[in-house]
């Protein structure tokens, strides 16, 4: 006679509640809100992953994500994983054991990066700059001079501080030393120009949960000719089954070859992501991203507060923003989501407690979430005793005004 286990003996069904989060208002680092018809095609009936209409879905999401990524690149595919599964994805089919690979870090998701080749058997060259700046091109040209780097990778958004890290010079490095140029575009690619094929961007991985306005659980990649040529010719297995696109790229393919059953609803719910920001305009859409940036900017400067890194390097879509002396970062993000349901996000690494990281991402990127986002910080630092300047709303309206 089978035994029951003795949890399923005491459990109540009842005593699970029903899955309603409430209204959120995501403004910080990740994930961003969903649009209400990308939420409908998840709740579309789930197919077999074999089956020809959704293997007709899969050849339109590929098209898709081609002109998202601006690239004819073949091997363009989401990995089903979030972004640091397409991280992962990238190091782990370009380098093989032994390999140099030169790794600029300027924040966590470049520290990031540098695990991997270490864990992965890559020799790696470490290329520091402080947290909050660019990676500076003469220091990679220094750092690679008399080696020979299979894969220099960077991080085109850093996450973790509201850096945007200039490509034109990395790439011309990268290419002049015969390597791999690797770039995440986790946080920028749907907000911002990523300029794959006029830089000759070898590899690059970006997620669905920040400016593509997706759930988190798939990072689109896209391999260029160069990358694809030097994950043919490896001399070494990939040291990921699940992630070795060698044989993922056959199911995407023509051949449509079983590796693992896909996420059939998550790939319904990027494909409408992606019909949005094709009926918005690529273009209209990096726009956006950039006026309601300056937007919230003005309005955080006009209360007296600090942006942490300098206007030429701004991400538009990661706003860092220094905490005022004697603000508690943690009772004033509490605040913001219990009082508002705003949610934003707090600083990372040497940045902990020192930084409030604001997103304007993909469905969150309206001018009405600047707007209620300035007023509620206005209210919340106000009730600890901060001390502010008057306009923020203001100064926020003019910019909208002046784009009028």
């Amino acid at each position: 006679m089978e035994k029951t286990c003795k949890g399923w003996e005491i459990l109540n069904a009842a005593d699970f509640r029903d899955i309603n989060p409430g209204d959120r208002v995501l403004m910080g680092p990740g994930p961003s809100d969903v649009p209400a018809r990308t939420l409908q095609a998840i709740a579309a009936p789930c197919i077999g992953h074999l089956d020809p209409y959704f293997l007709a879905i899969m050849n339109e999401t590929q098209n898709l994500l081609r002109a998202l990524f601006q690239t004819d690149n073949e091997l363009t595919i989401p990995v089903s994983g979030t972004g640091s599964a397409g991280m992962e994805t990238c190091f782990v089919n370009l380098v093989e054991p032994g390999d140099e690979v030169a790794v600029c870090v300027n924040g966590v998701f470049g520290t990031r990066m540098a695990d991997i080749v270490n864990r992965i058997g890559g020799k790696l060259i470490r290329i520091d700059a402080e947290w909050g700046t660019a990676v500076d091109p003469d220091a990679v040209q220094a750092a690679i001079k008399g080696r020979t780097p299979k894969v220099i990778a960077v991080v085109h958004a850093e996450t973790s501080t509201g850096v945007c890290q200039p490509l034109d010079d990395l790439a011309r490095i990268s290419h002049d030393a015969g390597a791999l140029f690797l770039v995440d575009a986790v946080t920028s690619l749907g907000g911002m120009p990523v300029p794959i094929d006029p830089l000759k961007v070898d590899a690059v991985y970006s997620g669905t949960q920040k400016c593509i306005s997706g759930p988190p659980g798939l990072s689109p990649v896209t391999f260029g000719p160069a990358a694809v040529k030097a994950m043919e010719r490896r001399n070494t297995p990939v040291v990921s089954w699940y992630l070795d696109l060698s044989m993922v790229r056959d199911y995407w393919g023509s051949e449509r070859k079983y590796h693992h059953t896909a996420p059939i609803n998550m790939i319904y719910g990027l494909r409408e992501a992606l019909r949005l920001i094709a009926e918005e305009g690529l273009d209209q859409r990096h726009a956006r991203h950039r006026l309601n940036h300056r937007a919230l900017v003005a309005g955080i400067e006009a209360m007296g507060l600090a942006m942490l890194v300098p206007e030429a390097i701004r991400l538009p879509m990661l706003n860092a923003v220094r905490i005022p002396q004697g603000v508690d970062d943690l009772t004033v993000r509490k605040a913001l989501l219990n009082h508002y349901g705003i949610e934003i996000g707090g600083g990372l690494g040497q940045f902990a407690g020192k930084v409030w990281r604001i997103g304007l991402m993909g469905q969150s990127c309206r001018r009405k979430n600047v707007f209620l986002l300035l007023a509620a910080l206005e209210t919340v630092l106000s009730a600890q005793g901060c001390r502010l300047q008057p306009g923020a709303l203001r100064a926020a309206a003019a910019i909208y005004d002046e784009a009028c």
